[in-house]
């Protein structure tokens, strides 16, 4: 052998160890060139992440990343920002889906709209209920109900149910009253039915609207399919990765198993069995879920109704009804029971409460069987109306404030002369709300609210409308930092799903859970907001999303 085939050889040799060294590993996904919010304990900033088997398999600085990882799959974030997966913390996400298959009367400015809305709707759909959603008197110019005379003329023979924005008030046609079997002497325990000289209005407050709810048929497996799917697309469209489903019944859970198993719904739930004795004895004996994508550990309760509709449970008259109190929709008896069932089989206790005798009144409940601090992370969903003197129950008992910043910025323009002036201070108290236990939960209540949850931030930080105002914002004592409001929509929402191993933040170990924005939402300004748009979505590892 030569000196030059030994020379050759030798080369060759070097090469080979050179290469081999920088082999990479192959993962099933890297993003880089990213400002990544890790939202982890220290809050700490990052630039690209590797992801294997819908999990984060590293994180940390460009070079550290892109000199150990490859991937057939790379997303070259070019400086944009990387978040943790959005969460709703409360929502009712197969009710929007099937509202998007009903006479969408959300932003009508008068009743003659919502009538007209509802005539085009039966033109094209001719056969069964019209039912549709999204009404709210207080945005008319007339704020008052409207009555059922104009559906009777338009809908004589056909079943009509138009629910108002919170789901807590409907106007029924006479077809349907009838129907419903619903009489002018007609009674309803937690519920009004409107009467006007001695005539039916077809106005129906809180759980009135039961009674014609129960006699319309209920839609089908491939109905509630075809909402979930549909739902589906739009929450991943607008960066939700969880939601947080706000009650439903046991065979509407088993649907959403059924189809995560089936790899159809990628959607992860957290879902709260609704509070009905078929749902409860079941789940209470058989214990929690806890799936990949399905979590079930908890029941959810109405203690009262709603604001916007004066249903939500007050201790002192509102100040523009002198002679309501709101009323409560389930009895006291039954929730001091459940209370103590729930707790004996290990469910949270979710209980939703706007007023504040309601909220008074679920906080001694939750005291009498939670004793102290705890870990049982038993909410109160709403949390709408605390008085000073209620707030401290928050951190006594250890309650997680679940609550809707949406809300405070849709209901400013007429909540204080319900509330009065004194009331409102303590109306939509986040932040007072926060210092409690040092968490609370943000969600939107979707569809009573958009499915948006820069929407959420946008209004738990500016407490303005998408004209910014008010000016300064509406009651801004207790807006909250953005970093507040971060945690509020990730962190914090894992933790009051008992989900925070999982999910949360971006942590090496943790599902792949991923909101990618084309600004920042620790610095963006409230009148650069609308520029704000989801870039990316990505759901166990799997992008389900891009612009």
């Amino acid at each position: 052998m030569t000196i030059w085939n030994k020379i050759s050889i030798g080369i060759i040799a070097v090469l080979s160890l050179s290469c081999e060294g920088l082999q990479k590993e192959r993962v099933d996904l890297i993003i880089h060139n990213a400002t990544i919010y890790t939202v982890n304990e220290t809050f700490d900033k990052e630039e690209a992440m590797a992801i294997q088997d819908g999990r984060i398999l590293a994180i940390g600085p460009e070079h550290k990343i892109m000199n150990k990882y490859q991937s057939e799959e790379v997303i070259n974030a070019k400086k944009q920002f990387v978040y943790p997966g959005f969460i709703d913390g409360h929502c009712h996400f197969l009710g929007y889906g099937l509202i998007l298959q009903k006479v969408n009367l959300v932003g009508t400015t008068s009743w003659k709209q919502c009538l007209d809305k509802t005539t085009q709707f039966a033109t094209s759909h001719p056969l069964g209920w019209i039912q549709g959603w999204g009404w709210d008197q207080n945005d008319w110019d007339a704020n008052e109900y409207p009555t059922n005379k104009e559906l009777n003329t338009l809908f004589p023979d056909r079943p009509v149910m138009l629910r108002r924005i919170d789901g807590h008030g409907a106007i029924v046609n006479k077809k349907a009253l009838e129907l419903a079997g619903i009489q002018v002497n007609t009674k309803v325990v937690g519920g009004n039915i409107v009467v006007v000289d001695g005539e039916l209005t077809g106005v129906l407050v809180d759980n009135a609207v039961e009674l014609v709810l129960k006699v319309i048929p209920k839609p089908s497996n491939e109905t509630k399919t075809l909402a979930l799917l549909e739902a589906q697309k739009n929450c991943f469209a607008v960066g939700l990765t969880t939601v947080s489903e706000a009650g439903i019944d046991k065979s509407e859970i088993e649907l959403i198993q059924q189809l995560h198993r089936d790899s159809l719904l990628q959607m992860n739930v957290y879902a709260m069995v609704s509070d009905k004795p078929e749902n409860v004895d079941y789940f209470l004996n058989k214990g929690p879920i806890l799936e990949p994508k399905l979590t079930v550990r908890s029941i959810k309760v109405y203690a009262d109704g709603a604001l916007g509709s004066r249903g939500a449970a007050m201790i002192d008259a509102y100040s523009d009804d002198a002679h309501n109190h709101g009323m409560m929709l389930t009895p006291i008896d039954h929730m001091k029971e459940l209370a103590v069932k729930s707790n004996a089989a290990g469910f949270q206790m979710n209980t939703h409460c706007v007023g504040d005798s309601a909220n008074r009144l679920l906080l001694e409940i939750y005291g009498e069987v939670l004793q102290g601090v705890n870990d049982k992370r038993w909410r109160i969903e709403h949390a709408q109306v605390v008085q000073p003197a209620d707030m401290s129950f928050y951190r006594t008992y250890t309650i997680i404030p679940s609550v809707q910043p949406t809300h405070a910025t849709s209901d400013m323009y007429w909540v204080e002369e319900r509330l009065g002036s004194e009331r409102i201070k303590s109306a939509y108290a986040y932040k007072e709300l926060l210092k409690q236990n040092k968490i609370i939960a943000l969600g939107t209540d979707f569809p009573i609210e958009g499915i948006s949850p820069l929407a959420t931030f946008y209004s738990a930080v500016f407490r303005v409308d998408a004209a910014s105002l008010p000016e300064g914002g509406f009651h801004p004592e207790n807006a909250l930092t953005a970093e507040e409001a971060l945690k509020g929509m990730t962190i914090w929402n894992a933790m009051a799903n008992f989900e925070e191993n999982q999910k949360g933040s971006l942590e090496v170990g943790k599902k792949a859970n991923i909101t990618l924005l084309n600004m920042d939402l620790l610095t963006v300004r409230a009148k650069d907001f609308s520029k704000m748009e989801v870039v990316t979505t990505i759901v166990d590892g799997e992008i389900v999303y891009r612009k």
